[in-house]
Formats: C-alpha cells, sequence, structure tokens
C-alpha cells in the first residue's frame, strides 16, 4: 500500500504540532515509518488519506466496541448537535446516562462525569486521599492511568514506548507519594502496606492491564487487593477506562465478581466521543463538591454531545444480551488461528486474551506483568506490524497495547488477518 497523502499530511502537521502527532501513542517512533492519517472509518473500516482501507484492530484504543460510525450514536449526536453543543449548565441527558450506567454496573450509586480517562483516574485518587484522610497511592509498574504526575510512574503504553516512564516534569514532592509494585504480585502490594502503616489512601489498578498488552489478572490477584485494602482501610479503584462496558456489561466488577470501592471509565461510556467518569457509592461521593469539601468541575463535564453519543452506545449494549459472547467468541477465533500460523513457522510467541482484548507478544515467557512484557522481542514486532500494515490491517504500533475487537468485525475480516500473519510468518 502507498501513503504518498499522508506523508505529506504528517510534514505538514510536523511544523505546527509537537512530533506531528496530539498524542504520542500516534506515532510511529516505536516501529518506524510514517503515521497514518485517517479520513473516515465506518464499522470496522478505516479509511485513510491515500484511499487505503484498513481492518482496524485499535478502534479508537477501545470505544468502538460496536463498530465506526455506529448509526445509533451518530443519530444521536447529530440531533443533539442541532440543539447547540454546549451551555455550562444541567442537562436531562446527563441524568438519563447516570441512571443507565448506575443501573449496569455493580456497587456504584452516583457517578460524575468528566472529559477524559486521566481527568477520571485523577479525580479518583483525589476523592480516595479525601475519603480516606491518606495521601499515598499504590499503582503498577506498567499500568496506565492517564498523563497526570502522580501516575506517570512507570506509566505503561506511550511512556514506556517512548523510553521515558519516569516523565521529567514530575516533581520528587509528588512521585514519593506513588508507590509502585509489580503487577500480579500480592506479596509486593503486602510489603508496601506494610513499610507505610496507615498512609495508603487507595490502590489504583487496571484490573485487565491493557498498556502493556492485554495482561489478564492471575486467580486471586484483585480478589487479594481487595482484602489488603479492606484490612487497611485503604480504598481500592478500579480504573475500567478501557475495561468498562466493553469486557461485560458491568465491566470487570462483574467479570470477576470483586467490587471496587471507586471505579474510572471512559472509551466506550462516551461512545467515542472525548469523556470520562468516576463512580462510587454514595459513602464516597458524598465527599465530592458540591455536597462535600473535595473538589472537581470541568466546564465542559456532562457534554450534550457526548453524553448522547454514550447514552446511544450504552442502551445497545444494555438491549443486546448477546453482544459480549459474540466479542469473546470472534476474539478466541483470531486467537487460535494467529497462534497456528505462527506455531507452523516456529515463531517464538505468547498470546494473551480476554473478552474482545488481545494481544501478541514475541516472547519466550508468558507475560504477566511490566518486566515479562518489555522481554519481547521488539524487533521481530516492527517486522509483524509493517507486515500486516502492508496487507491492510492496522494494530497499534507499538508491542505495549491490547487490540481491541469490534463487534463489526465479520469472521471474513478474521480470516484475512489470520492469512496475512501466516504471509508474515516467514519473515520475522
Amino acid at each position: 500500500m502507498k501513503y504518498q497523502r499522508s506523508s505529506q499530511l504528517f510534514r505538514a502537521a510536523s511544523e505546527v504540532i509537537p512530533g506531528g502527532v496530539n498524542s504520542p501513542v500516534r506515532a510511529f517512533k516505536a516501529v518506524g515509518g510514517t503515521p497514518i492519517f485517517v479520513n473516515k472509518a465506518k464499522g470496522a473500516y478505516l479509511y485513510d488519506a491515500d484511499g487505503n482501507r484498513l481492518i482496524d484492530y485499535i478502534n479508537s484504543w477501545g470505544p468502538m466496541v460496536l463498530g465506526h460510525a455506529f448509526p445509533p450514536v451518530i443519530e444521536a449526536v447529530i440531533e443533539k448537535a442541532q440543539l447547540g453543543t454546549s451551555f455550562g449548565m444541567p442537562t436531562e441527558i446527563e441524568t438519563k446516562i447516570a441512571e443507565l450506567a448506575v443501573s449496569m454496573v455493580p456497587n456504584i450509586d452516583q457517578i460524575r462525569f468528566v472529559n477524559s480517562g486521566t481527568e477520571a483516574c485523577m479525580s479518583a485518587v483525589r476523592l480516595a486521599r479525601g475519603f480516606s484522610g491518606k495521601e499515598k497511592i499504590i499503582k503498577f509498574a506498567g499500568c496506565y492511568h492517564g498523563h497526570s504526575d502522580s501516575f506517570l510512574i512507570q506509566a505503561g503504553s506511550g511512556a514506556v514506548t517512548f523510553g521515558s516512564p519516569n516523565s521529567p516534569g514530575v516533581t520528587e514532592g509528588t512521585a514519593k507519594d506513588t508507590l509502585l509494585a509489580p503487577y500480579n504480585n500480592l506479596e509486593a502490594v503486602a510489603a508496601i502496606f506494610e513499610a507505610n502503616p496507615s498512609e495508603i489512601a487507595c490502590i489504583i489498578v487496571e484490573p485487565v492491564a491493557g498498556n502493556m498488552g492485554c495482561i489478564p489478572p492471575d486467580s486471586g490477584f484483585l480478589e487479594g487487593l481487595r482484602a489488603l485494602c479492606d484490612a487497611h482501610g485503604s480504598v481500592l479503584v478500579f480504573d475500567e477506562v478501557m475495561t468498562g462496558f466493553r469486557l461485560a456489561r458491568g465491566g470487570v466488577q462483574e467479570l470477576y465478581g470483586v467490587n471496587a470501592d471507586i471505579v474510572c471509565f471512559g472509551k466506550v461510556i462516551g461512545g467515542g466521543l472525548p469523556v470520562g467518569a468516576f463512580a462510587a457509592r454514595h459513602e464516597i461521593m458524598s465527599h465530592l463538591a458540591p455536597l462535600g469539601p473535595v473538589y472537581q468541575a470541568g466546564t465542559l463535564s456532562g457534554n450534550p454531545l457526548a453524553m448522547a453519543a454514550g447514552y446511544a452506545m450504552l442502551q445497545a449494549l444494555e438491549s443486546d444480551a448477546e453482544v459480549f459472547e459474540r466479542l469473546a467468541q470472534k476474539t478466541e477465533y483470531l486467537h487460535k488461528g494467529i497462534a497456528a500460523s505462527l506455531t507452523a513457522h516456529n515463531i517464538t510467541h505468547t498470546i494473551n486474551r480476554i473478552g474482545s482484548m488481545i494481544s501478541i507478544h514475541f516472547s519466550e515467557t508468558p507475560v504477566v506483568d511490566f518486566e515479562t512484557a518489555a522481554e519481547g522481542n521488539n524487533e521481530r514486532f516492527k517486522t509483524f506490524f509493517h507486515g500486516l500494515l502492508d496487507a491492510g490491517i492496522y494494530i497499534a504500533p507499538s508491542a505495549f497495547e491490547t487490540w481491541f475487537i469490534t463487534d463489526a468485525l465479520t469472521y471474513e475480516d478474521l480470516d484475512e488477518t489470520i492469512a496475512a500473519v501466516t504471509k508474515i510468518a516467514p519473515n520475522l
């Protein structure tokens, strides 16, 4: 495939936008080459500036669970836009989507909408500190919770890809209150609690990690975090920005039967528009302004366009009892096909999968945390990435990202992808 127009657009963008992109994960620095500029998308496909059609496996990094330009979402946004795009005042649609979200997700009574996943996680940690009266937080190496200062301590995905997991600009004072543990390692978390008695406000975790590839929790890991928080009077925060309304109707809490105290959302809850949210039971949310002293605000929070898009998306997911099973079946089919192709050509690999999230690691060892994810053969991944791109298949330009499966993918699309892997495999 040719990408002449994308190359021209990238050169122009680089003159006025740092690195030519507005989010580092869109850059191709980890794999080489020029970012693809998109003109439009529909269903399972992207159509780029050069007229190429690409099968899409990032799906706007997760929210397009039912496909691009999903008609109910598009219709809802158009209808709302005709009435005005933003008011800075309450609207009824905010209450409607809040009621629907609360009815779908276990263990939450109220939800506050914000404008991004970063904002949701940042606000959730502030609320956890205000509720607990403690200051330190525990996060996990390789988990990414947005680019707020507290989280850029061994962050995943983009930060790792660019070799700066501890970002300049984060002060020592901020960093000292973020305590780091390996993912899937309960003993390390317990040791942090013992070393910091009565100081841990919360644990924040991707209950299924998606920013060092897809890494499911080991058996008992989430349950162990819950028990540790209960024992030490700390708050358990699930960052379900990726997993919420994607892995199950009620997210990971429903899937694993483990309750968090605060849950963060993004991606799907906005139907593809910029939005985030955090939710908890009344006892915790009552500490949030204007009811309580923990301040959080945003002029565009609850934007009617984003609320309409999210409401349409959640309604569609709520009314389709089989959608999550279909997504899981398609992901399993893709997993088996890719694994068979790589195995047939003696390509060392491991594949992680849960629900509609999957990642391929060119690694000899199981990938269970950041350290094992980092052991993968990145040179082999570069060849894999560009081979798929040449075949009209788009995956994230980083070995540290999960793939997101959409229900719009057909089995013909999956077979086309598997065939591309089979063709690439001898060159890996």
